[in-house]
This record gives structure tokens, C-alpha cells and sequence, in this order.
């Protein structure tokens, strides 16, 4: 498959990403979410460069038991649950089923974060600006769940920032998101990975490690 690279990598992205997001430096109400786990290198970077707090936004989609492809709704970090009302009208028994796969991803997901943010308290996203944040975007059914999510828990802004994507997806999105960043929209976009020179897989390590680096989790 061909290669169209834009970005060094994570970090390259990020530090360029974070020039298009200057007008929300030095402010108090702005927290950058990082989507777990590729998104939080590009976060982590964005929050350094607006002297922003960092955290984790954890989505994990319900997918129908033998068509995990089929997203029957999300659920994301604060307990906010998402569902696909066209998707649930259509299936026979929808709310156990609902319930069923709810209960399975929600274990998945509190793991994660207790993983991630080793007993930090989650922040109150209440009146924030928030600043979502993830490596690219392809279908984009993950950042439209935490869009939704934030809403639910009452963020007052919420800002889309990616390094590429695809230009329907950043598109599609400014309908859901108050502001949508998208530094590139490549035209026959492929895949996120085909824009890095460096595309490798972002560890659980490597996101505890940089949540514990930021200065503003150092002073909690």
C-alpha cells in the first residue's frame, strides 16, 4: 500500500497540531482529552504547548455479539452510555442484548482507566472547554461517541483537533463538535497510519507514562 506521509509521528503531529489551537493557551477552563491509546502522545503534546491539563477520554463501542462491526452505541469515561437508536430498532431483544454487551465493555473500560490514570480522580468536565484529541480519523463513529458524551456530562465547548483525517469524516463532524481541526483532509484518503512515517502502536505503558509526565497531573 502507498505511503503519504505528513507527520514524523505522534509527537510531530501533536507539536504541529497545537499551533492551530494557540488562542486556547494559558486559559484555566481548557482541558486536551487524548483518545486512548494512539491520541494521548498527540494530546500529550498539545497540552504541553497551551499549558493545558491532560487526560484520557476512554469510548468503547457496544458491538452487536456476532457482528462486532455494528455499532449498537458507546459508552465512554463518566458512565455516559450512547446508543444507535436506527441500529437497536432493527434487532430482536435489543435492550438485554444492549444491556448484556454494556455491562462486558464497561468492565473494559473502568480497567482502562484505572490503568491509565493510576487513581487519579477524573476531572469534572462541567462548563469546560474541551479539546478532543486523536491521531486521525477514518469513519470517525468513536469521536462522534465522545462528542456525544461530552455533551452528556455538560461540557460548555468541545473542539475536534486531529493531524488528518479523512474530509467527509472532519466534515461530518462539525454538526456534532463546536470547532473541528483537521490540519489535513487529504483527497482519496486511505487509512490515518498512511500519513506517519512512524505509525507504531501506542502501549498502555506509554499512556500512563506521559498522563504521569504532565505537569498538570504532577501537581494533583
Amino acid at each position: 500500500m502507498p505511503r503519504f506521509e505528513i507527520f514524523q509521528d505522534r509527537t510531530d503531529a501533536g507539536r504541529q497540531l497545537a499551533e492551530q489551537l494557540l488562542s486556547y493557551a494559558g486559559r484555566d477552563e481548557v482541558i486536551v482529552l487524548g483518545l486512548p491509546r494512539g491520541g494521548v502522545p498527540v494530546a500529550f503534546e498539545v497540552a504541553q504547548r497551551l499549558g493545558a491539563r491532560l487526560d484520557v477520554f476512554v469510548v468503547r463501542k457496544l458491538g452487536m455479539p456476532g457482528h462486532e462491526e455494528l455499532a449498537m452505541g458507546a459508552i465512554a469515561s463518566g458512565g455516559v452510555r450512547v446508543l444507535n437508536e436506527d441500529v437497536l430498532s432493527v434487532i430482536p431483544d435489543a435492550q438485554g442484548i444492549v444491556e448484556m454487551v454494556t455491562a462486558i465493555e464497561r468492565e473494559e473500560l473502568e480497567r482502562r482507566e484505572r490503568n491509565y490514570r493510576n487513581d487519579r480522580t477524573p476531572p469534572d468536565l462541567k462548563g469546560r472547554i474541551v479539546i478532543l484529541v486523536d491521531d486521525g480519523l477514518a469513519t470517525g463513529a468513536t469521536m462522534r461517541a465522545a462528542v456525544a458524551a461530552l455533551r452528556q456530562q455538560g461540557a460548555a465547548k468541545i473542539i475536534v483537533a486531529v493531524p488528518v483525517g479523512a474530509p467527509s469524516t472532519c466534515q461530518d463532524l462539525k454538526s456534532a463538535a463546536d470547532e473541528v481541526i483537521c490540519l489535513s483532509t487529504p483527497i482519496g484518503f486511505i487509512g490515518v497510519g498512511q500519513y506517519y512515517s512512524d505509525f507504531s502502536q501506542t502501549t498502555d505503558e506509554e499512556v500512563r507514562d506521559l498522563l504521569a509526565a504532565s505537569p498538570s497531573n504532577k501537581a494533583d
